[in-house]
């Protein structure tokens, strides 16, 4: 993948802004620093940036995908309430690929898993309004 700057500025920007944001966020976040990159282009780039292993993009609830910065092997969690995506660490189903290339006989190369339902700050909301 060869360097662009608008590239590098987008990746330094995924980098400062670790919500896993949507490309509309790292948009508005783009004009306030007067950049000049387009929706489209940003689009483009982020999309490139996952596919080549140096994000990831995130689908899940939502119709717009969300971007990751951090590329070492976790998994996520979506919160419903509040949209916020969360990482949670592969501890909690470490021997996940081993089990699942054991009882196909399959080789897994890639793997994503994404936990969806309520976050904790959502659960405490919803049992103060009880």
């Amino acid at each position: 993948m060869n360097y662009s700057r608008q590239r590098a500025i987008i990746l330094e920007t995924l980098k400062e802004n670790v919500v896993h944001p949507t490309a509309e966020y790292l948009y508005s976040i783009l004009k306030e620093k007067d950049s000049n990159i387009s929706l489209a282009t940003l689009y483009r780039n982020l999309n490139q940036l996952a596919d080549n292993g140096i994000i990831k993009k995130i689908d899940g609830l939502e119709t717009s995908s969300h971007f990751d910065h951090n590329v070492n092997e976790h998994y996520h969690f979506i919160c419903e309430k509040c949209m916020r995506v969360f990482d949670i660490s592969t501890d909690v189903a470490s021997d996940v690929v081993k089990k699942a290339e054991n009882e196909t006989g399959f080789l897994v190369k890639k793997h994503d898993i994404i936990f969806t339902g309520i976050c904790k700050d959502c659960l405490e909301k919803i049992k103060e309004n009880d």
